[in-house]
Formats: structure tokens, C-alpha cells, sequence
């Protein structure tokens, strides 16, 4: 099988030296991609195309027009058979025998493209093509405007080609061919359709994550992210940075008023971003925020937040409502992901701030001690996402207990300002208030002898915080679990 690959229109209006360069890297990223199928596969690319050659007989037609369709810079994917060009006649029978029976009933129309010297300009082409077919086919008719199927012919030096399918690609520049950027991800729906969108751009991603919650979530943040650049950037290493931020949670909460948790949260996060992308050439910050989602991404808070970075920070999603979201990341695949991460919501105020004052904001952070986010980023670990699943490490089942018996601990993990809303009330068992962003300093100290049940409100919180627990070996810790 033959494939022609045309780039996306906006790599084709370039000045010369950018359009070759982005038309040199297109070429790479098919052939490195490819030779992953199969060696034998032949890419070679010029000004305005690229050719496939793929060996018959190995089954793989099909999945290397799969691998084609997700390539960012891609406009087009033509399967095609190319002949020897011997007149015009004969490129109407062979057209003819090509498409015999498809256009019966159909509308078509005839496209052909003339390169080089001929006896003959692309009209004499379409006209004695048209009009085979227009014998040939049973009830066919001709369409110009919006035909239900294309027939495409080019016509180049000594041979011809028709195409037999045309795909849509996905679009965009080459990746590779842009800067680079660093893309805060969570597992959510925005945070992976913000990084495919960066992708499918032609910027080359490194990936960011903030640990808030423990092992579990982000044994599910490195699977979404490994799925993501293995299916659409996987042409160009990258990496994965996990920073541990529940120290930083732990200074937010008791150096901070409880109005603007979750904006210093994101300012904490951008610092260290900033700093982080600097030390990987990375030209932007990318975050998953809508505007108006929640009460951080108001427009008047996300001035507030970006004032904390020195990089530019690019919300590619700014202006999509979830539906539209969750389209996406259902059709690119990591809806499935997102559906399941779990969604961490300690550092959520009964009452945020929504229009946040960068003044009084910045006056409260001066409360906190700055070592605490400097020992958070030096802690950070990087992992090339080629090898995230050979890294990752699945967390033990945690236990749920419906009906603690007498001598169980209750740990409620929840803010005390959350705990004095709804307290927690047992008649037979003893109740300990450690906040969440206390429990890895307090549990240690706890008599080993005991059996303690985390609980919250949700029951995420206190599963994260149980699995993290047990993998730093504390046997002990099972999760009240009372509506499961």
C-alpha cells in the first residue's frame, strides 16, 4: 500500500525556510513512528508531501493508518496506487476500474492535479475521467460543490496516482516544530484535553503534577499521561515531574485565611512551575482552567494567579463549557480516565473568594515560610514517560469498613472548620481530629497496637491518605467507610 500525506494548510502558507524545516520534521516524526509497526516501512518526504510505502502482505494497513491519523501536522492521509503514465485513456480505464461500483447512485467529482510538462493541462484529466465514469457508473451524477465522493488524480512526471480513500488527519503543526511547554496536569477531563490540544499544536510537552493526595492518584495521573503522548506526542521523549505539595498544603492551611486557599494553592503551584520549566527549556505553563468553572478561575482570580509565574500561561480550554470537555476527551480516549481519577477536595473553602485582591493575597502569603515550597520542589521526581508503567508501582487494596468494631481509632481527616460544620458522633468508639494535611507527621506517633479507620465525607480523601500510609508502611490503617 501507497499513502500520500499532505501537511496541515497552515504549514503550506510558511515562508520557505520554516515551511521546509516543518516539513523536515513532519518527515521524522512518520518515519520514527512508523518504524515502530514495522523497519520495512518506507517514508520519504519533500516540499509538500510525504510518501508511505507500506510492505504488502503484513497486515498492517490498517494500523498504520491509525498510527497516521493521530500525527499532529497531518491534513490529509491518501490511499493510493500509483501506475506509469501511458495516455489519457488509460488513466480513465484504470480510474474506472478503481471506483467500479462506488459511485453507483452517487454523486462525484473529478479533481486532478498536474505536475511537470505535459501535452495536456488537469481539465482534459477531469473531463475524460468524468466521462468514463459517467458510462461506467449506474445512476452516477456530477457534483463540484459538495460531492459524495472525490475522485482524486495527480499526474507527476512519468506516473500517476489515484487515490483510493482520503482521511482527515488531525491537523496542527509537526511536533517539534513549535517550543516547548509544560502542561500542569491533574488526570482530570481538563488537564488531558489540555495537553492534547498543546499537542495536536505541535508543541512538545513535558507533564507536571502536584501531588496533594498520595499513591493512588498519581498511579492514575501516570497512566492518563503515558496514554496521551504514547497516542499523540509519543514521536518526542518527555517527561514527568511529580512534585509532592502536601507540605504546601499544610502551610496554605495553617498560614492562610480560608477565603483564598485555593488561589494561593495555584499561585504555589505556578512558582514552582515557572521554575521547573525554566530548568527544561520550556517556553509556557498550560493548565486545564475554564473560565468561570470554579470559584479559582474567575477571571479577576486568574489575574490574581498568574501574577505568581514570570512565564506566559496558556488555558487552551478558557472558553468551553464541560460538555464540550467531555466530548473531546471522550473522542481523543481519556474520558474513561477522567471518570475514574480521584478528585482530591481539601483545599476547597465553604466560602472562596471570587474576586480576589493580589494585594491582601500576597500579604498573606508572607505568613507562610518559603522553605516549605523550596523543599517541595527540590523533592520533585522526574520520569521519562516512555518508562512511567514500567515505574509505576499499584497501590494495595485498602479496606473499607462499614461497622468499625469497639476497639478502632476513627481518624477524621477532614479541616476542623469542615469537622465543627458536621461533626463526626460515635457512641462506642474513640475519635481523633488529624487533619489530612497533619496525618503523615501525627500517624507515627500513634501506638502501633491499634487499628485506625480514616474517615471523610466523600471518602476520597481518607483512601488516598490510607493508601499513601500503607505504602509508607503502616499496617494499621483501614477507612471508615460508613455509606459504601
Amino acid at each position: 500500500m501507497k499513502l500520500l500525506i499532505r501537511p496541515a494548510p497552515e504549514v503550506a502558507i510558511k515562508s520557505k525556510p520554516v515551511r521546509r524545516r516543518q516539513m523536515r520534521h513532519l518527515c521524522q516524526n512518520v518515519r520514527k513512528l512508523l518504524a515502530r509497526l514495522d523497519h520495512d516501512i518506507v517514508v520519504d518526504g519533500s516540499w509538500d508531501r510525504v510518501d508511505v510505502e507500506v510492505p504488502e502482505g503484513r497486515g498492517l494497513n490498517g494500523t498504520v493508518v491509525d498510527e497516521l491519523l493521530r500525527i499532529p501536522g497531518i491534513s490529509t492521509i491518501q490511499e493510493i496506487a500509483a501506475f506509469p503514465f501511458v495516455s489519457l485513456d488509460d488513466i480513465a480505464e484504470k480510474v474506472v476500474a478503481a471506483f467500479a461500483g462506488r459511485l453507483d447512485g452517487k454523486t462525484f467529482a473529478v479533481r486532478a492535479r498536474r505536475h511537470g510538462e505535459h501535452s495536456f493541462r488537469s481539465g482534459d484529466v477531469q473531463r475524460a475521467v468524468g466521462s468514463a465514469l459517467m458510462q461506467a457508473a449506474c445512476g452516477a451524477r456530477v457534483n463540484l460543490s459538495s460531492p459524495e465522493v472525490d475522485v482524486r488524480i495527480e499526474v507527476r512526471e512519468g506516473q500517476f496516482h489515484i487515490t483510493h480513500r482520503r482521511h482527515r488527519g488531525l491537523g496542527g503543526y509537526p511536533l517539534g516544530s513549535v517550543e516547548n511547554v509544560m502542561t500542569l496536569v491533574s488526570g482530570g477531563y481538563d488537564s488531558s484535553v489540555a495537553a492534547y490540544l498543546m499537542l495536536r499544536r505541535g508543541l512538545r510537552s513535558h507533564f507536571l503534577f502536584f501531588n496533594l493526595g498520595g499513591v493512588a492518584h498519581e498511579v492514575g495521573v501516570r497512566q492518563v499521561v503515558h496514554y496521551v503522548w504514547n497516542r499523540y506526542g509519543a514521536s518526542h521523549g518527555a517527561k514527568f515531574i511529580s512534585v509532592p505539595f502536601d507540605g504546601v498544603v499544610e502551610e496554605i492551611m495553617g498560614s492562610v485565611g480560608h477565603r483564598h486557599w485555593g488561589v494561593v494553592l495555584k499561585r504555589q503551584m505556578l512558582k514552582a512551575a515557572s521554575e521547573i520549566a525554566r530548568n527544561n527549556n520550556a517556553a509556557a505553563l498550560v493548565t486545564g482552567d475554564a473560565a468561570g468553572q470554579v470559584s479559582s478561575q474567575t477571571l479577576t482570580n486568574l489575574n490574581v494567579v498568574d501574577r505568581a509565574s514570570e512565564e506566559v500561561v496558556l488555558r487552551p480550554l478558557i472558553a468551553m463549557d464541560k460538555e464540550t470537555i467531555i466530548g473531546i476527551a471522550r473522542e481523543i480516549g481519556t474520558e474513561p480516565y477522567a471518570r475514574t481519577m480521584p478528585e482530591y477536595c481539601g483545599v476547597i473553602s465553604q466560602k472562596p473568594a471570587t474576586r480576589a485582591r493580589l494585594s491582601r493575597v500576597e500579604a498573606e502569603e508572607v505568613a507562610m515560610d518559603p522553605q516549605v515550597l523550596r523543599r517541595a520542589i527540590d523533592a520533585r521526581e522526574d520520569t521519562p514517560v516512555s518508562k512511567l508503567l514500567e515505574t509505576t508501582t499499584t497501590p494495595e487494596d485498602v479496606d473499607l469498613v462499614k461497622t468499625p468494631a469497639v476497639s478502632d481509632i476513627i481518624i477524621d481527616v477532614r479541616h476542623p472548620a469542615e469537622g465543627e460544620h458536621s461533626p463526626l458522633q460515635l457512641t462506642g468508639n474513640k475519635i481523633l481530629n488529624i487533619p489530612f494535611y497533619e496525618l503523615n507527621r501525627k500517624v507515627p506517633e500513634l501506638p502501633a497496637n491499634r487499628q485506625y479507620l480514616l474517615y471523610c465525607d466523600k471518602g476520597t480523601m481518607s483512601r488516598m491518605h490510607a493508601v499513601h500510609l500503607k505504602a509508607e508502611g503502616h499496617e494499621n490503617i483501614k477507612v471508615y467507610a460508613p455509606a459504601f
